[in-house]
């Protein structure tokens, strides 16, 4: 049966009457304006018909309590004379300092997210199972978030733990206070158990202050058991993101509930990678592109807005409903560094959202503004217990080695590390190819706190590689082995490929000029300097995310004579320790092993 619309724990907090902080701004505003009669309530005995409502969203957090390092702690910012700055942002100190001063003065407001919020996350949060953003995201107000992909790393029952409470049931409490959970809902309407057919957690969540309603959908991408590990997801069935949200937006407006917003961990790609690019400039969302449009499209019209994510990318479009009506979809980038303010005009007579009036912009989570307290204490608590492990020096770099382009230095690093840790655990290994999505940051050569210029800290590779998987040997054919390579952009892949990174072993030629599979150019493909035998067999070392086919690398999952070793992580750190020193760091890999043509 669906799930009531009734306020959601016992120990929800009771909306305050007034929060904390600045005005909206209207960039990205559609177009049209309120009916002539409308006007806001301020404070007289009768409401008047309209009352905006303040949706503040972010998405995609992962963890990242502390300001994201290099690039993923930048935002780029469009001039008005079109050129570009980056500025630094993130880091939940300041997210909070942001959050509360936009609630400043709007009586009504809502704070949503659009998943991701842990997975993939830092040490200082990923240590310990999430729970200190969990904690985190309760000190935000954060009222409900849709669920994503990363949320079924550890697994549904991992998930439900993170939203009722308990004490791990492996690692035990961190602390005398225990885990309480999370004080929002976490909404997974198109996540069923395969056994029930029913969602694992509420579909969906009504938010109420007065006599305004405004329902909430929450559902991840589709593909979630593409992205995500096999154990993560056994036992789960992923329904499609429109017919769930169109399905129970009908529940909902049989309550009552007309005004309705989509909370969807899937998400599009701009045309520009500034946060503040008009993406209507065009037209209706015509600077967008990716599988939120289509989606957007299909969506019922009784849904006012979307607020999406997993792309990682900053938007604030509108994108025409099946009715041929714009509706605002916004996605505010990842880890902190944006959050997206938006008015949702509400029509006390229909109980509906005056979709003319929706105006929405971006923020930046700028570190100009002072630090929050109560966040600053929750960091250095955490910080405290992850010391012991996170302050160890794993090796020494010369210089930044990015997680950035088609091939990227750090993706090299870990396939070289794979690689000769292979080699560890068989001889004949012969190569080892990494999974773009699952380096999860560069190194940078500045110290980050008292290690040094340098130094890399078991925190800071924590961060680069924080899924825990282990590093898989298997066995193919050569002609399986060509066929991997041509799986990164075909199949699943070919409209998004993923680019997998290498040991410095093997090479070839991507050309992007022709299309699908014969973009990797097979006569180019060379092992130790000598081409491909489609019939000799190969060792290849990767991870057991890949091992088990992931990221639509069917092929990978059917090789041979496993050997499964220690966790990647392990492997990283083996290998910076043996092949680095104070005296001797080791140079970033040049990210010349594919010849990309375009």
């Amino acid at each position: 049966m669906p799930a009531t619309s009734q306020p959601y724990p016992q120990r929800r907090r009771a909306y305050r009457l007034f929060a904390a902080a600045a005005g909206l701004a209207t960039v990205g505003a559609l177009a049209a304006a309120l009916p002539a009669d409308a006007h806001e309530n301020k404070g007289g005995h009768h409401p008047s018909r309209y009352q905006d409502v303040q949706l503040l969203s972010f998405n995609d957090l992962h963890g990242n309590l502390e300001p994201p390092s290099g690039s993923s702690g930048r935002v780029t910012e469009l001039q008005p004379d079109g050129t570009t700055k980056t500025i630094d942002a993130g880091g939940v100190e300041y997210l909070a300092t942001h959050l509360r001063e936009a609630r400043q003065g709007k009586a009504y407001s809502i704070t949503a997210a659009g998943g991701d919020m842990v997975g993939a996350s830092p040490l200082v949060s990923g240590l310990f199972h999430d729970e200190p953003t969990i904690e985190a995201l309760n000190k935000l107000d954060l009222d409900v978030t849709s669920v994503g992909n990363h949320e079924f790393d550890e697994g549904s029952k991992e998930l439900k733990r993170l939203q009722y409470g308990g004490c791990h049931p492996t690692d035990g409490c961190y602390t005398d206070e225990g885990f309480e959970g999370a004080d929002f809902p976490y909404l997974a309407a198109n996540v069923l158990d395969e056994k029930t057919n029913r969602p694992i957690l509420k579909p969906y969540w009504v938010w109420k202050k007065k006599d305004v309603r405004i329902g909430f959908i929450g559902v991840t991408l589709e593909d979630t058991p593409g992205v995500v590990s096999a154990d993560g997801v056994k036992g789960l069935k992923f329904k499609d993101e429109v017919e769930t949200i169109n399905k129970y937006a009908k529940v909902l407006r049989a309550q009552g509930v007309n005004s309705i917003v989509a909370l969807i961990h899937e998400g599009g790609l701009p045309a520009s990678g500034a946060y503040n690019y008009d993406c209507d400039s065009s037209g209706a969302g015509a600077g967008i592109s990716g599988p939120i449009v289509d989606i957007a499209k299909n969506i019922t019209p009784s849904v006012d807005a979307l607020v999406t994510g997993h792309t990682h990318a900053a938007y604030v479009c509108t994108i025409p409903d099946p009715s041929g009506k714009p509706r605002m979809v916004t996605s505010a980038a990842s880890f902190g560094r944006l959050y997206t303010d938006t008015t949702l005009t509400y029509d006390r007579l229909t109980g509906d959202i005056v979709r003319t009036a929706v105006k929405s912009a971006n923020h930046v989570v700028t570190r100009t503004v002072a630090k929050a307290p109560d966040m600053t204490d929750l960091i250095s608590r955490w910080n405290t217990l992850a010391a012991p492990i996170g302050n160890r020096p794993i090796g020494y770099i010369s210089a930044d080695v990015p997680n950035t382009g088609t091939e990227s230095p750090m993706g090299d690093l870990i396939a070289d590390a794979q690689l000769a840790y292979g080699r560890k655990l068989d001889p004949e290994t012969d190569l080892a190819l990494m999974n773009p999505g699952g380096v999860r940051a560069g190194l940078t050569y500045a110290a980050k706190g008292g290690e040094g210029d340098g130094v890399v800290t078991y925190a800071e590779g924590f961060t680069v590689q924080p899924f825990s998987n282990t590093v898989n040997l298997q066995t193919f054919t050569g002609a399986q082995l060509i066929q991997v390579l041509k799986e990164q952009v075909s199949g699943t892949n070919t409209a998004a490929p993923k680019i997998l990174q290498p040991s410095a072993n093997l090479s070839y030629t991507l050309d992007l000029t022709k299309t699908g599979a014969d973009r990797v150019v097979t006569d180019s493909i060379r092992l130790n300097g000598a081409a491909i035998d489609p019939a000799a067999s190969y060792r290849v070392a990767t991870n057991s995310f890949l091992a088990g086919g992931g990221d639509g690398f069917t092929t990978l999952g059917q090789g041979t004579n496993d050997l499964v070793g220690t966790d990647d992580l392990a492997a990283l750190a083996e290998y910076l320790t043996a092949n680095s020193s104070a005296s001797g760091p080791l140079a970033p890999p040049a990210a010349d092993r594919i010849t990309i043509v375009q």
